[in-house]
């Protein structure tokens, strides 16, 4: 069967009735017509053999040029379990979401048709999709478990890509681009309305995006041989994968991407009512802010003491750092975005930072009753040692106020 899906056309979900399928695999193709048959054949197989569920496969043709879409045609009409949905625009992110978000079937997967994943991870990937446990599944290459025959430069490039996910993203899945994943179609039709790359940047859009709303994402260690007649462009892959990275920071900083509401319908819940998730990742990075901060504290009080005096010179550096405090632990700590309740969140900062103040000013009092020639070192010291004091009772505070402002969005 040949279909035809208009660009960004994303059919409403079948009822549960009307679905054929459990499994729905996707080889999206762009001038294969050497390799598709043994593709198709080769994994029409093992489904057959090895995946106790009613499967599929869908042949996305992204506007091949060469007879791949015919040879795809060929096959679907000589076995029952194969389709054929034919794309004018290329674009392995473009078809994926087209068919993905058409598709009848449960879960939603996809591999590369060179098949250089070996297919014993398949029903590893897709068992806990079906099963309701996971909403994503992603194949890893990076694994401890994992066996990969590639070249180092490919090696190399993965791996720097990743830690580029973690540093830039905060992304924890390991590995992005391995071209075997799977998904719950209910919650790719959530989410594939955001994802706006038509490439090869897809997949790590769509990952970023489902671990930031809480879904759970599944990884499998797999065997995986590269490729190598592989018609990739390293280069233009890695640079344009570096603009989407740029792109998605920007729009998760800005909140342009409303990740409160779809938590709200798609995420996990933390286990005890009204105790925010991740705190122990909380800590890790209010510990981060807090470090810059005190250090900023630290400078502008040395640089302002000799001009005004330890009081005054304490007030500005306080008040300056603690705005900023407040600023950085809203977005990084607390990951909340946008301008929503921004200034209310500043003016509870500043409450803190009153408290903070009463603190370390009435430190510095009780040192200059008690050593009248004490060197600005030795007050910057008790200083240092008050902001500890209240930096346990900052995070403290932040954390209420910023788990009012979640539960005010996601209500």
């Amino acid at each position: 069967m040949t279909n035809s899906l208009v660009r960004g056309e994303t059919a409403p979900e079948p009822p549960p009735e009307t679905q054929t399928v459990a499994l729905d695999v996707v080889i999206p193709v762009y001038n294969e017509e050497r390799d598709l048959e043994r593709c198709v054949r080769r994994l029409r197989a093992h489904l057959d053999a090895s995946v106790p569920y009613p499967s599929r496969i869908t042949v996305a043709d992204n506007a091949s040029t060469d007879s791949t879409l015919s040879v795809a045609a060929r096959l679907a009409a000589e076995f029952d379990g194969v389709r054929v949905v034919h794309l004018d625009e290329k674009g392995r992110g473009r078809a994926l979401s087209a068919v993905w978000g058409g598709s009848d079937a449960r879960v939603v997967a996809y591999m590369d048709v060179d098949l250089s994943t070996d297919l014993n991870a398949l029903l590893p990937l897709v068992a806990p999709l079906l099963s309701g446990h996971s909403d994503l599944a992603i194949g890893s290459r990076l694994s401890r478990s994992s066996r990969v025959v590639r070249g180092p430069k490919r090696e190399v490039i993965s791996r720097c890509y990743n830690l580029i996910l973690r540093g830039a993203l905060r992304a924890k899945f390991t590995d992005a681009q391995c071209g075997f994943k799977a998904i719950r179609t209910d919650v790719a039709r959530r989410l594939l309305p955001l994802v706006q790359d038509t490439g090869w940047f897809f997949d790590t859009e769509l990952l970023v995006l489902a671990e930031r709303v809480g879904l759970r994402i599944h990884e499998v260690p797999v065997d995986w041989v590269d490729d190598p007649d592989s018609s990739v462009d390293l280069v233009a892959t890695a640079l344009a994968d570096l603009k989407g990275v740029v792109r998605v920071g920007r729009a998760l900083a800005t909140g342009a991407l409303p990740v409160a509401a779809l938590r709200e319908g798609l995420g996990r819940e933390p286990l005890v009512p009204g105790v925010p998730r991740g705190m122990v990742g909380q800590l890790a990075r209010f510990a981060v802010v807090g470090v810059a901060s005190t250090a900023a504290y630290a400078l502008l009080y040395l640089a302002l003491h000799p001009a005004i005096g330890a009081q005054a010179a304490n007030l500005v550096a306080l008040l300056v750092t603690a705005v900023l405090n407040t600023a950085a632990n809203r977005a990084f700590t607390f990951g909340v975005r946008g301008r929503s309740d921004a200034a209310k969140h500043q003016a509870q900062g500043l409450a803190v930072f009153a408290f903070g103040l009463l603190l370390t000013s009435g430190s510095l009092f009780a040192l200059h009753r008690w050593l009248p020639d004490a060197s600005k070192h030795l007050e910057l010291a008790v200083l240092v040692a008050a902001n500890l004091v209240a930096t346990v009772t900052r995070f403290v505070a932040l954390r209420w106020v910023f788990r009012n402002h979640h539960e005010g969005v996601t209500q």
